[in-house]
């Protein structure tokens, strides 16, 4: 897939997070600290960097830093010097002597750490360029400058300009970039599927289902599954009420009305004999899945503004559906079956405490049960991401013993 779109120009390049940050070149300017690698939440590296930070402030507390006197200290200077910081102080000592122990540890199983470059970066500061001036080397594979770092190579030494240690300097030639659009706004309808919310729901979800990615056949049947129920939300996610029965309908098999907002019927007592006394038009969305999913998402994001309003309403609401949800506030309080033993409108309510749980970023939330929701989930993270890393970390010894085997 990286292969054919790197073809596309859609990918710039593909390396791997040890080769492009801890491997230092020649000609990068950039300064070797943690503070440089992408930090992305349920990565496998940060927790094993904390867990190193935690690990070298406790030898800082027993004083293990000064047993080897001024040798280590000597040392310490000249890696620093070395990596292109100016700042001798113990933080730097702290980052160095980091990003050496995450090398090590990351080096065995360099391949697994795959990094896409989606737009090209300066070779000297190693920011990504996504306007202004390039300034490319034609002699040079990969080379290119900024303009701020263009302007500061122009008043180097001849001995420190591109290429370094060579008596013969290149010229560089400047290209406009012109790639990246000025709106990268996302058109396309958010859609709410629970198992997209963190890498550990996608991976029991495709576990459950038999989803595999190993061959090219499966990975192709597995995306289109994916999709498919994607596209066709779980009934407790997009059900709606009857306005004449009062039974849950799926957005994908209902009638609604033209002109009223939130007039669904059924399609059993749209089919009842002397049909529906209403007097404008209904649609269908049987056959319409795309009018039936944005009906669906529509409906979904106003019960998550009604659940807000209810959980706050203590009078007559405006809202006509406020008093449903306030309904199922007190089914819930005195339901005996509740979602596990299969009550639907328990499994309903859950279903969307646990999506407005997702999206407040409130500390103090009127919503019922948000503040333990959002405690589980904490847990459940933490739980899942400590397993992962005791599995990534045996492996990883594995590996690291198969290497030593080899040498």
């Amino acid at each position: 897939m990286l292969r054919k779109a790197a073809k596309k120009n859609i990918v710039v390049a593909v390396t791997n997070l040890y080769d492009h940050f801890f491997v230092s070149s020649g000609e990068c300017k950039a300064k070797v600290t943690a503070a440089r690698l992408p930090y992305f939440d349920g990565d496998y590296w940060p927790f094993a960097a904390e867990d190193m930070i935690y690990q070298l402030q406790q030898e800082e507390d027993e004083k293990e830093w000064h047993k080897k006197g001024t040798i280590e200290k000597t040392i310490t200077e000249r890696a620093i010097k070395a990596s292109g910081q100016s700042d001798l102080s113990v933080n730097a000592a702290k980052d160095l002597l980091l990003m050496h122990k995450l090398g090590e540890m990351i080096r065995p199983m360099k391949e697994d750490f795959i990094m896409v470059h989606l737009q090209h970066a300066c070779t000297h500061c190693c920011n990504v360029m996504v306007s202004g001036n390039s300034w490319v080397c034609k002699q040079c594979r990969n080379f290119q400058l900024c303009d701020d770092c263009y302007k500061a190579e122009q008043k180097r030494e001849d001995g420190e300009r591109h290429p370094m240690n060579q008596k013969e300097k290149h010229v560089l030639h400047t290209v406009e970039i012109t790639d990246v659009p000025g709106d990268t706004k996302d058109k396309d309808e958010i859609l709410e599927f629970e198992f997209f919310h963190s890498r550990e729901q996608l991976l029991f979800f495709c576990q459950n289902k038999h989803f595999q990615f190993d061959t090219f056949r499966r990975a192709k049947y597995s995306s289109m599954m994916i999709l498919c129920y994607l596209h066709n939300l779980t009934p407790r996610a997009l059900t709606l009420t009857c306005y004449i029965c009062h039974r849950a309908i799926r957005a994908s098999q209902c009638w609604r009305c033209e002109t009223c907002p939130d007039y669904d019927v059924c399609n059993t007592c749209y089919q009842k004999d002397g049909r529906i006394d209403h007097p404008h038009n209904f649609y269908n969305t049987f056959n319409d899945n795309k009018k039936a999913l944005q009906l669906g998402v529509m409906q979904l994001r106003k019960m998550l503004d009604l659940l807000v309003n209810a959980s706050q309403c203590y009078m007559d609401c405006e809202y006509p559906n406020c008093g449903k949800l306030k309904a199922l506030f007190r089914h819930g309080k005195q339901c005996d079956i509740r979602a596990t033993g299969g009550c639907f409108p328990c499994e309903k309510m859950w279903y969307l405490l646990s999506l407005h749980t997702r999206e407040c970023k409130k500390s103090e939330c009127s919503v019922p049960r948000c503040r333990d929701l959002k405690e589980s989930d904490r847990w459940v993270r933490q739980t899942v991401d400590s397993q992962r890393r005791v599995v990534v970390m045996e492996m990883m010894r594995q590996r690291a013993a198969q290497v030593a085997g080899y040498s």
